[in-house]
This record gives structure tokens, C-alpha cells and sequence, in this order.
């Protein structure tokens, strides 16, 4: 599989060599494919496909960033302030996740690089800001039908949130 991208750590800047410490398991979806590629998430505001990032949030992220990303322990990652402004774009969010940061962000390199951009998904989802032209990682379309995450409506709708089949086109 080709990586098309460099990928670097957050804070020192060294090669993440993200195919060789990756496992092997989550590599061959067209979604993982095109971002290796190209650094872009194709399964941003993808309804069908959010409801595994939000499993993987939950597990992993919410003891530190909050249920909603509020921020506990570790910063708020559902507004516009990012302690590492590379973060705004999902390949800096994806290092920082793979390679992990400061304090006590420890590098998730061990989980499938597929479930890793479903997770980031998810935390795009729970951008909750009302002006969505900062949400560089939305596209135009996705920002002209942009719609702040809503905690009540979400447990409101339970499994109909993610209702559809996950399927991503790279075209």
C-alpha cells in the first residue's frame, strides 16, 4: 500500500513510519487507501459510518476529553481551539492521535488506522460550534448543511442517528 503523505510526530517532528508500526488489520478500506493519500477523512459527517468512531471515542478519549469532548483531564476537542493548531486538519489531528503528545496523550499506534479515522470522524461530529467556517475539515457542502451537535438529540434518536449502510467513494 502506498503512503503518498509524510506523516510526523506533533511535537518532535520524527517520521511516524505509520505503515510499518500500524497493524495490519483496518488498512485496506478505500477510505484509509485515500487518506494515506491524501490526508483527507472520508468518513466525515458520513451518518452511517459515525456510530464505531463514537464507540472508539467512548472507550478511549471520553475518560480525558469528555462525553461530548467538553474536555476533563485533556483539552475540549468540540470547539475551535486546538492546543495543536496542526489539529484543525484531520492528517494533524490523525498524528497526534497515532503518535500521541504531551502529558499524558500516549500514542495510539495500535489501533487499526480505519478505526482511528471512524474516531476522528466522530470527534468532527461533535464540533459544536454554531459558525462552521472554521471547520476546515467539513466540505463546502458538508459546511452549507452544517448542523452543531446536539447530545439531547442524539440520545433522542439512539441507533436511528446511524441508520444507512457505511460506504465511502474516494470519487
Amino acid at each position: 500500500m502506498a503512503q503518498g503523505l509524510s506523516f510526523r510526530h506533533t511535537v518532535t517532528g520524527e517520521d511516524l513510519k505509520v505503515l510499518e508500526k500500524a497493524p495490519e488489520e483496518g488498512r485496506d478500506t478505500e477510505a484509509v487507501k485515500h487518506f494515506l493519500e491524501t490526508g483527507q477523512n472520508l468518513y466525515t459527517e458520513q451518518k452511517a459510518c459515525l456510530k464505531a468512531g463514537e464507540e472508539a471515542y467512548l472507550v478511549g478519549c471520553s475518560g480525558c476529553h469528555g462525553h461530548v469532548a467538553e474536555g476533563k483531564l485533556g483539552p475540549g476537542l468540540n470547539d475551535d481551539y486546538w492546543t495543536y493548531p496542526k489539529n484543525k486538519t484531520d492528517k494533524g489531528l490523525f498524528e497526534t492521535i497515532f503518535g500521541g503528545a504531551q502529558g499524558m496523550m500516549g500514542p495510539h499506534a495500535h489501533t487499526p488506522l480505519d478505526e482511528q479515522l471512524r474516531l476522528i470522524a466522530w470527534i468532527r461530529h461533535l464540533y459544536a460550534e454554531a459558525d462552521p467556517s472554521e471547520a476546515g475539515w467539513l466540505s463546502d457542502e458538508q459546511k452549507a448543511n452544517y448542523k452543531p451537535f446536539d447530545i439531547k438529540e442524539h440520545e433522542a434518536l439512539g441507533e436511528k442517528a446511524f441508520e444507512g449502510e457505511c460506504k465511502v467513494s474516494a470519487n
